[in-house]
């Protein structure tokens, strides 16, 4: 038995500022420049389409108005959690290739969904080179989505995006795990305050990323399952410049691969969106080769023989969400989510299986952890091309 990836091409850039006053952002292309070096076959994957995002238009938008092109993501994200659902309903690996940061509200609106069907909660691991936890409680104003997402989905912000279909948050603060921001992260200590688990580069370098990515399944162990969001500039600029926004003390390509391998390497992980590549800063196609090389090795481990799809049982309880400490306004009473229908897989805690120890050789998820890479499978930073001083 093996899991299928199911890629869908997610082509937004609603959630950037443009570059120029007369340009848009290049990583609506993304999907296609990674489709044209081979990702699809290369993981035999079925192909769940593209769906169109709205058109790119700031019109008169001001600083204060809220956040650009509110209603298009809003939209947009409803569609997508439509689509990722469909996905896990087949019960496939969804691949979700953005486009910006953005995505990552359509992603947690169909994990919120799939948590209220399951009784359990879902948890995400936020792989990214910027916090992107902007919000009206720690900024003077906010406007590109795909600088404010993780604040978004985790309750901060404007209802039309932090809480759609009355779902505030989509994540609970103690249910994200934050790796790859720099050390100097400008929200580092808001992310801190909220309760919300970091690994900066610092730290996941002196671990490993296979040791990381142990830890991160380990601090969702109460979680059903948990949803993998990956923007590229966690990669350093000497290796993947194609960013909008390039900042030094990155991560490199082989450092990625071990860190996606580890966290898919288990049914609990329920699909990976990778986000803010920018061909128009890549012309030869170089960075989309590596990128693709990188998330063909990484996701071996869904498609290995062996691999199991996610099997969702409750998993108790949903305990109250915590208020985090800032100082957004309460919101005004939503109206109810409408129900959603159960899904027909089902994901169980990510904990061990207390009855493995039965008949271990009967249950084909085992005791449900991460196995670890080999302490040699880890990349040697002095020979990664970035300089870690």
């Amino acid at each position: 038995m093996m899991r299928r990836i199911a890629v869908l091409d997610a082509p937004t850039n609603l959630g950037l500022r443009p570059p120029t006053a007369s340009s848009v952002p290049g990583c609506a292309k993304a999907p296609g420049a990674l489709r044209d070096h081979g990702l699809l076959a290369r993981l035999r994957a079925r192909d769940a389409g593209c769906l169109t995002p709205p058109r790119y238009d700031p019109g008169d938008w001001r600083p204060g108005d809220g956040v650009c092109h509110a209603p298009e993501i809003s939209a947009y994200s409803l569609a997508l959690a439509d689509r990722l659902g469909a996905i896990i309903d087949r019960g496939e690996f969804p691949l979700v290739l953005g486009g910006d940061c953005s995505v990552l509200l359509g992603s947690a609106l169909a994990m919120h969904r799939l948590g209220e069907a399951v009784g359990g909660r879902i948890g995400l691991v936020f792989v990214d080179g910027h916090s992107d936890f902007r919000h009206p409680g720690n900024a003077s104003y906010v406007g590109a989505a795909a600088g404010e997402d993780l604040a978004l989905v985790t309750g901060r912000g404007q209802p039309d995006l932090a809480a759609i279909e009355g779902r505030r948050p989509y994540f609970r603060d103690i249910d994200v795990v934050v790796l790859g921001i720099r050390a100097q992260d400008e929200y580092r200590l808001d992310l801190q305050a909220a309760g919300i688990t970091t690994r900066p580069v610092p730290a996941l370098r002196a671990e490993g990323a296979a040791r990381t990515a142990q830890w991160a399944h380990e601090q969702l162990v109460d979680c059903a399952g948990y949803w993998v969001h990956i923007d590229v500039d966690v990669l350093d600029p000497a290796v993947m410049p194609a960013v909008d926004a390039p900042d030094p003390g990155g991560i490199a390509f082989a450092e990625l691969e071990i860190l996606l391998a580890g966290l898919v390497d288990t049914p609990h992980c329920l699909g990976v969106e990778l986000t803010v590549f920018d061909p128009d800063y890549d012309p030869d196609g170089a960075y989309a080769a590596e990128i693709v090389n990188t998330v063909v090795a990484g996701l071996a481990p869904v498609v290995a023989p062996g691999a199991v799809p996610p099997r969702l049982l409750p998993a108790g309880p949903v305990a109250p969400a915590p208020r985090a400490a800032d100082s957004r306004p309460e919101p005004e009473p939503l109206p109810a989510p409408a129900a959603v229908p159960a899904p027909a897989v089902a994901v169980e805690p990510i904990g061990p299986d207390p009855t493995a120890g039965e008949d271990a050789g009967d249950d084909p998820l085992g005791p449900g952890l991460l196995r670890r890479a080999p302490a040699g499978d880890e990349p040697d930073p002095a020979r990664s091309g970035i300089d870690i001083a």
